[in-house]
């Protein structure tokens, strides 16, 4: 473990500061300085270190989903497909007549931290004796039918899957083929109904770890949209909906004013740069939290002008250019 820390100072005629850095691993804290008034305070910022919140339940959804690799070959797929699961929430692996060992030394480091689902894993000789506790059994290909019949392949892309899925409820077992050769007619045909990517006709077949990503992915996604805040395996840290305080949007309002009107330009020409300011910025519909930012900015840009005003070779000869 490591531990550095280096410092940068920031000073101008108004004011000076220290800011510090520490990180240690993979994780680090950043003391920010903000202002209030001419006077600095300060907040710190933590990041948890990576792999190190796992005693978060696992979400719940309106069904479960159990992965079936069927003749997996690659350990390094292996391993990124655990990672993968984890990664959206997902623990139930099984192995069909695997052709690499789930104790390989390449499958755990690709792994990293989901190698429990190693540890967990089921073995099955068919895919029937994998899925018997499964109320539906979706096969996954990238192989379709060219013409305007289709005899075989019928497919439904995922997010049309995922509709279905929670109609099924219980438990559905997702059903991915050998990489190089997917599934096979005989093992497609002991599937209900085959889901495929969106990939472009031209190169269709993605590798067996990204499918698997996509398709959790999408399970993931419609979980987040409907029960984030509400499951306490999807807590509501990253909002759904950015919104804007209307208290918030008066008071960046406000600062656009005040800070237009401290320029040393005509009156006109301030309130050609207030409506620009207020256009411009609302118009992004900024979040309550990018506002407040915006408006500590704002404040700390109009104290300056303020300081200055009344120094007359200042506001004569100040830049009003880039350097």
């Amino acid at each position: 473990m490591s531990t550095s820390n280096p410092s940068t100072t920031c000073e101008n005629a108004l004011w000076s500061w220290r800011i510090e850095r520490t990180e240690v691993s993979s994780s680090f804290s950043i003391s920010h300085a903000t202002r209030d008034g001419l006077r600095p305070t300060w907040t710190k910022i933590g990041v948890e270190k990576l792999g190190e919140r796992q005693d978060i339940p696992l979400p719940r959804g309106p069904f479960d989903v159990a992965v079936i690799l069927v003749g997996v070959t690659h350990p390094g797929n292996l391993g990124a497909i655990c990672r993968t699961m984890l990664n959206f929430g997902f623990e139930d692996l099984r192995l069909v007549n695997p052709k690499c060992s789930p104790q390989d030394g390449e499958t755990r480091a690709r792994a990293k931290h989901a190698s429990r689902l190693l540890d967990e894993v089921k073995v099955f000789a068919d895919i029937p004796a994998a899925s018997t506790d499964c109320s539906s059994i979706i096969g996954t290909s990238g192989k379709r039918e060219v013409g305007e019949k289709t005899l075989f392949r019928h497919y439904l892309y995922p997010w049309d899957m995922v509709e279905r899925m929670t109609d099924t409820k219980g438990r559905v077992a997702l059903v991915f083929g050998e990489e190089g050769k997917g599934l096979s007619a005989d093992e497609l045909g002991q599937c209900d109904y085959f889901v495929t990517l969106p990939t472009w006709e031209g190169y269709p077949i993605a590798n067996l770890s990204h499918a698997v990503n996509a398709l959790l992915y999408e399970i993931q996604r419609s979980r987040v949209q409907s029960t984030q805040g509400n499951d306490p395996g999807l807590p509501d840290i990253v909002p759904l909906e950015v919104r804007l305080d209307p208290s918030v949007r008066d008071a960046l309002v406000k600062a656009i004013h005040q800070f237009a009107t401290g320029l040393s330009s005509s009156p006109e020409r301030q309130q050609s740069i207030e409506q620009t300011l207020r256009r411009t910025l609302l118009k992004g519909s900024p979040s309550t939290e990018e506002s407040t930012r915006l408006i500590g900015a704002f404040v700390e840009a109009t104290s300056a002008l303020e300081f200055a005003s009344d120094d007359d070779a200042w506001m004569k000869g100040h830049r009003r250019k880039l350097r």
